[in-house]
């Protein structure tokens, strides 16, 4: 097909553009962004040679969205191009800074039959691998705003009422346990907490699902809010209580998001084929799984190699070389979420696989500190991970790391 199309995207409209082989101008038009505007943009389509057989190849500045979703249901392949990138092709066509909706769907079009081969369409994913990727995003969506709420929490609860962050600075979870949420729900300010008797203090933490240890720690918790710290002024310290009220509601909003979600995409995630595959490795279960599955997805020819993987993660060095000078350095442009999954999955593997273990341990003996070592084993386990979801095999220990033989100890 040597018909080529370039969406602009925006809110409410699409600009549309059709340039032939030799970069004339086929076709322009603005449709809406409805099911009238679809019908308009497959019309135009239509009129131009599209077919399902040869369907028109589409360049849009956005991977997702709902026009996005229905191009890819019609089986075309559409190409994502960063605006950054747009914005240096338009430099190619014109210096003069002009700038049009209509003139980025023509550069947009144009990229496409220049360098299409320089560009990656959409993977070809399954709907069960698109939907799991829904649910593992925004699961952990979910984790990283119960964190930044959780920080903020602890930083107001040090203005005001350390008492509570020292009642459970050795509990797994700290304030983020249900007895630490529910107590403070109950008392949020250090005058409310140190009339707390026995009985409410065992009420609570009955209430939020503790059934061992109820006195023992009941009368830990009162003797802890009963000790004589720092106060500020009652009106102010009664304002920072409803403060920390509003934040404690935030905070339960986003720990019932991430369990809920993080239930939906295991469930998920256990129905795909490639779910036994992926947990076989040491250190991936569901839940990771799940969000590293979410990012690489389950179309096989999306990546040609490991390398090329490996890249995607940010788990292989880039090089930069200028002259005589060379440098090594980690790669800043990646896929943010598998990397952090990358981070969890490796160090999970170092008590999980001796072999991994042995692996960073290497790493850590040649010189590279931990989140390089990890790096590099995240690596290695993303390159195992690409070769045995390409041959369907599942994990073997033996094979990813194989034994080194002992260098052989020279005498005296």
């Amino acid at each position: 097909m040597d018909v080529y199309c370039g969406i602009d995207w925006a809110e409410d409209h699409h600009d549309i553009a059709l340039v032939g082989r030799d970069g004339n101008l086929l076709a322009r038009r603005r449709v809406s962004d409805d099911a009238a505007g679809l019908a308009l943009l497959l019309a135009l389509l239509a009129d131009h040679g599209d077919t399902p057989e040869d369907p028109v190849r589409v360049a849009i500045e956005t991977p997702r969205g709902l026009l996005v979703a229905c191009l890819r249901a019609t089986g075309r392949q559409v190409y994502p191009v960063n605006p950054m990138a747009v914005a240096r092709y338009r430099d190619r066509h014109s210096i003069a800074g002009k700038k049009s909706d209509h003139g980025d769907a023509v550069v947009l079009a144009n990229v496409l039959r220049t360098d299409m081969h320089a560009h990656r369409p959409l993977p070809a994913d399954t709907e069960l691998a698109q939907a799991i990727a829904v649910l593992a995003r925004a699961q952990q969506d979910a984790v990283w705003d119960r964190t930044t709420t959780h920080n903020k929490l602890r930083s107001h609860l040090r203005e005001y009422y350390p008492a509570f962050l020292a009642a459970f600075a050795d509990a797994r979870g700290g304030i983020l346990r249900p007895e630490a949420r529910t107590i403070l729900a109950a008392a949020p300010t250090p005058a409310d907490a140190a009339k707390l008797t026995l009985t409410q203090l065992r009420a609570l933490l009955k209430r939020a699902g503790r059934s061992r240890g109820l006195d023992t720690e009941a009368t830990r918790l009162r003797d802890a809010f009963r000790t004589g710290q720092m106060r500020q002024l009652p009106l102010v310290e009664q304002a920072m209580g409803r403060q920390t009220l509003a934040l404690l509601g935030q905070l339960n909003a986003a720990c019932a998001a991430a369990e809920d979600l993080e239930h939906a995409a295991v469930e998920s995630f256990n129905l795909h084929p490639d779910a036994g595959i992926i947990t076989s490795f040491p250190g991936l279960g569901a839940l990771t799984g799940a969000r590293v599955l979410a990012e690489i997805g389950d179309d096989r020819s999306r990546f040609q190699d490991a390398k090329g993987l490996k890249a995607y993660a940010g788990a292989a060095p880039i090089t930069r070389a200028s002259g005589k000078t060379r440098s090594v350095t980690r790669r800043h442009i990646k896929n943010n979420r598998l990397n952090a999954a990358g981070y969890t999955w490796a160090f999970s593997a170092l008590t999980a696989s001796p072999g991994a273990r042995a692996h960073y341990d290497r790493r850590r003996d040649d010189g590279d500190r931990h989140a390089a070592a990890q790096r590099n084993l995240f690596g290695r386990l993303l390159g195992c991970l690409h070769h045995c979801l390409t041959t369907g095999q599942h994990y073997d220990e033996t094979t990813a790391f194989p034994a080194t033989k002992e260098k052989p100890s020279q005498a005296a």
